[in-house]
Formats: C-alpha cells, structure tokens, sequence
C-alpha cells in the first residue's frame, strides 16, 4: 500500500469567493425568484400605492349619525365588528368618531353587537 493521502476536502464558500462581510448575504441565499430589487418593477419604475383618502374629510357633507345605521353598515364586518382603519381608509379622527357613533347604534339597537350566523354554528370542542 502506498502512504499517498487525499487532498483535504474543502467545505462552504469555494476559495476564489471572497468571505460575506457584515449584513452581506451570501449568493444565492436572497430572495425567491431574484429579488432584491428593493420594490422596483420591470423598468425600474417604483411602485407607490395609491393614497386613500378619508371619506368624511373629502365630502364635508357625508354625515356620520348612529340615527343612520345604513350609512354605518358599511364600516362594520360581517360578523359585526368594526373594521379597522387600514381597510375602511377613515383618518385617526373620523374613525373614534365612527366607533362611537356605532356603538350608540348599538346601544340603540339599531346595529346588533353579534350575526346571528354565530348561533347557528355547532358548539366548539
């Protein structure tokens, strides 16, 4: 038997790759599909959502009464919650206003607090 040893084997990085620095990701760990694009599109345009506006402050004639429970439908969930700003696009402002509103509908009770598709669902384990 001849004493001939194989070359060590090298684990990680081949060596002509330099070592990733600090917060440097190495390649091929990024993203799906090559992103790292930082939200630019083909063209290299950036997306920007569409600003929503505030219903009540645009049309100043809107009125938010709890007299009114069809106006106030539309800021309330099926299951009858009411719907955050992020998804109703009410200012900070208009959106306390519309849950009080709400709630003296409720006390009124011309909004239910609950479905009543919540009663109709067998009992949970």
């Amino acid at each position: 038997m001849t004493s001939e040893s194989a070359p060590p084997q090298q684990t990680g990085a081949p060596a002509s790759a330099p070592p990733p620095q600090a917060g440097e990701r190495p390649p091929g760990s990024g993203r799906p599909f090559g992103g790292g694009s930082g939200g630019r599109r083909e063209g290299g345009r950036r997306f920007y959502p569409r600003r929503r506006v505030c219903l009540f402050c645009a049309d100043k004639d809107a009125v938010m009464d709890y007299k009114q429970p069809e106006t106030l439908r539309r800021y309330i969930s099926e299951r009858a919650r009411i719907e955050p700003r992020r998804k109703t696009s009410t200012c900070s402002r208009h959106q306390r206003a519309l849950a009080r509103q709400i709630k003296r509908a409720r006390q009124a009770g011309l909004i239910p607090f609950t479905t009543d598709t919540m009663h109709d669902l067998p009992p949970a384990r």
